[in-house]
Order: structure tokens, then C-alpha cells, then sequence
């Protein structure tokens, strides 16, 4: 049996919690399976690398800040390695160079195209634990790129694919999928199972605990994914294509921090205007969530919009450059928004769940700025600072805590 086993940050962030992992890995190991760990760097190092950076300079290329972060993965697999070394298991680390794992070209937030697994297979026929540093690739320059934040969840699932492994397991510091975050909301309730599609919501929707891109290609590919905790051995979730016939309506609650709002106003109202400006705003990988266009009228109309928060200033700065061609009159932002949704695959044949969500904000005192629906999700943009009471607040509507 082959098993690829994803850590995050916090459960290597010290030489207890790297030993602690070794020891799970090795388990699997002494039981006769493959395994193949992918770490994500120790503790908050991603974090001190970025701020050490714009110390130096507020305004680093993208290619620098991709060939300093990378450094963070790959003092973690080498501490394993001579961890598991320690304990008397045969261990090596790679890193995305070193297994080629080909991406394209956009630093700071690559795709892994293509994943070379001769090395990587050659190290496991050879009975080693291959340790792969997560969130990095190479390019067709052979610069170092990253995944994205979260990327190391993208790695392990891409090489279990690749490698058809039996199993992906993703550790985290909790112990699974839960119905809202725990810690905002006590009474959430740790989902046994969750089906691709309502997964790739929650982690685009700001439940992080998987990088969506990570679930995407688990979907594709049909790799068989758990979520569970590195501090214990519970169950943890599972992620799979279907789940029991008789579905929740609502799975979960999700909340988005990372969100800001922009604000076309008096474009002209003619066809082609909306492909202009997303299109400026695409062309610098920006992504677009919530739109919204009024009526127009006296030949004008707004477009309103939400983008990580991550992005405004890149996208203010983009937008500026093309409002003549927009037509446009002025240029509003907001940040201190979010985003809260309500996620469930039974919501589609259920009428009236908006509504329900709706009163449940209202209850609360809670505005609701723009709405966005797809058919198994409702998000709403609020102001950030109602984001705790609204989210307990549509919990308890749709009576999903234990």
C-alpha cells in the first residue's frame, strides 16, 4: 500500500512535533506500506520569510520572494529526514527540482503541469520514507515557483495521483472537516464525510483547511483524501465523490476574512465593457469573485466586485490605468468585509434556504452588501467585524452543531 502523507506548519514547527511525525510516518512504514511525507515549512516561517522581505524592499518581484520562501520547505524535510534517521529509518528529502515537478510560470501562485516520479519511485523500491517539500515547483526557466499559499496540500495530492497512491491523508491541527470554524463557533460538529464538490467550497470559501486547488485535482483524479488531526488519531474526514443517501441541507458555515470590495462607478452601458475590465484584471491573475452590475441608466452603469484583499491594491492599480477606456467616472474599495456562506449538496431541490439564511442575519442585525448563489452554495458580503455573530447565528438556523 502506498500513502501520502501531507504535515502543515504547525505540526513541525519544533523538534517535538517533527519527532511526533516521524514516529506516525514511521508507523505506516514498519507496517510494510510506501510512504511518501510532504511538509509545508516549520511553524510561521513562511510568515518571517515575507516579513523579512518587505523589510528589505516593500515591493519585492514575485520571482524573489518564490526563490526565498521555497527555503522554508526545505529545511523541514531535511530535519525529518535526519529525524527518521535518528530513530533508525532509512529517509530522504527531495525537493521540487530534484523530483522535477514542472509548473507554469506564474511566481507567487503557480500549476503544476507535470510531475516527473522516477526518482521518487526509485527511493521508495529502495525501502526509504521519500520526504517532499510541498507549495514548490520549478519552471520551463528552472526558477523555483510556489503553489500558493496552502500549496502543500496541492503537492501531496498531485504526487498521489501521479503515484497512485491508496490513500492521501492530510494533516492538520484539527481533526477533520467541521461544520463552521470551532473556534468562532463552539458547538460545530466534525463532519465524518464531505463529497469533492462541497469541499472545494469550503476551502474556496475561506474553511482552511484545504487549498481548493488541492480538492480540484482530488475530484479529477478520484484520490481517496482524509483531513484528520497530527495530535491525535481519530478518524478524521473523508472527501469523497458521494455520500449517505439522506443529506444535511446545509452542510456548513464558511467564513472569508481575506476579501475586499471594488467599486466601478459610471461606466459606459454598452456591450463589451464588463469583458474589458475583468479581462485587464485576468491578464495580472487576478481572480473575481462576487459581481455585481446595476441598471443602467443615462448610459452608464456600476460594476461591483470582491477580490482577495491580497489583490486590491494590484487591482486599483490596474483598473486606474484603463478608466478612460472603461468610461468609467470613479473607483470606490472596501476593506474591512467578508465573506460568509452556507454550503450543502441538499440545497439544490430545497426552496427557501435563502430566505432562512436571511433571517437568520437579520435576527443578528447583520446587512448583507452583495449575494452571490451557485447551486450548492448562498455567500453574502458583510462588514468583517459581524462576521463572529453571523456565522454562530446561521449555525444555529440550520441546527448544525452537535
Amino acid at each position: 500500500m502506498l500513502i501520502v502523507k501531507k504535515f502543515g506548519g504547525s505540526s513541525v514547527a519544533d523538534k517535538e512535533h517533527i519527532f511526533n511525525v516521524a514516529r506516525r510516518c514511521i508507523e505506516d512504514y514498519n507496517k510494510g506500506h510506501d510512504v511518501v511525507v510532504v511538509l509545508s515549512a516549520m511553524g510561521k516561517t513562511t510568515d518571517g520569510l515575507l516579513a523579512k522581505a518587505h523589510e528589505i524592499n516593500p515591493h519585492p518581484s514575485k520571482r524573489e520572494l518564490d526563490m526565498l520562501l521555497v527555503t522554508g520547505e526545505q529545511v523541514s524535510v531535511s530535519l525529518m529526514a535526519m529525524a527518521m534517521g535518528a530513530l533508525g529509518v532509512q529517509a530522504i528529502s527531495l525537493n521540487a527540482a530534484q523530483i522535477q515537478m514542472q509548473t507554469t510560470s506564474a511566481y507567487g501562485n503557480s500549476r503544476l503541469k507535470r510531475i516527473d516520479t522516477e526518482r521518487v519511485r526509485n527511493e521508495l523500491d529502495a525501502r526509504k520514507i521519500v520526504i517532499v517539500t510541498g507549495f514548490q515547483g520549478i519552471n520551463k526557466y528552472d526558477d523555483m515557483t510556489t503553489l500558493g499559499r496552502g500549496g502543500s496540500d496541492t503537492t501531496a495530492v498531485a504526487l498521489a495521483a501521479v503515484l497512485h497512491a491508496d490513500l492521501c491523508e492530510i494533516y492538520t491541527d484539527v481533526d477533520g472537516v467541521y461544520t463552521a470554524d470551532p473556534r468562532i463557533v463552539p458547538n460545530a460538529r466534525k463532519m465524518d464525510e464531505v463529497t469533492y464538490d462541497e469541499m472545494l467550497e469550503f476551502a474556496s470559501l475561506g474553511a482552511k483547511v484545504l487549498h481548493n486547488r488541492s480538492v480540484e485535482m482530488a475530484k479529477k483524479y478520484g484520490v481517496h483524501l482524509i483531513v484528520r488531526s497530527s495530535l491525535n488519531t481519530s478518524e478524521g474526514t473523508i472527501v469523497k465523490e458521494e455520500v449517505k443517501m439522506e443529506k444535511m441541507l446545509v452542510s456548513g458555515v464558511a467564513a472569508d476574512r481575506n476579501t475586499a470590495r471594488i467599486s466601478v462607478m459610471g461606466v459606459k452601458n454598452e456591450p463589451g465593457i464588463a469583458f474589458k475590465l475583468f479581462q485587464h484584471l485576468a491578464r495580472h491573475n487576478i481572480n473575481v469573485d462576487i459581481i455585481l452590475q446595476s441598471v443602467g441608466r443615462h448610459g452608464t452603469k456600476d460594476i461591483a466586485f470582491t477580490v482577495a484583499r491580497t489583490d486590491l491594491e494590484e487591482a486599483l492599480e490596474i483598473i486606474k490605468r484603463h478608466m478612460d477606456s472603461l468610461g468609467a467616472q470613479t473607483l470606490e474599495s472596501e476593506e474591512k468585509v467578508a465573506k460568509l456562506s452556507i454550503i450543502g449538496a441538499g440545497m439544490t431541490s430545497n426552496p427557501g434556504v435563502a430566505a432562512k439564511m436571511f433571517e437568520a442575519l437579520a435576527s443578528v442585525g447583520v446587512n448583507i452588501k452583495m449575494i452571490s448563489t451557485s447551486e450548492i452554495r448562498i455567500t453574502v458580503l458583510i462588514d468583517e467585524a459581524d462576521v463572529e455573530r453571523a456565522m454562530r447565528s446561521v449555525h444555529d438556523a440550520f441546527s448544525l452543531g452537535d
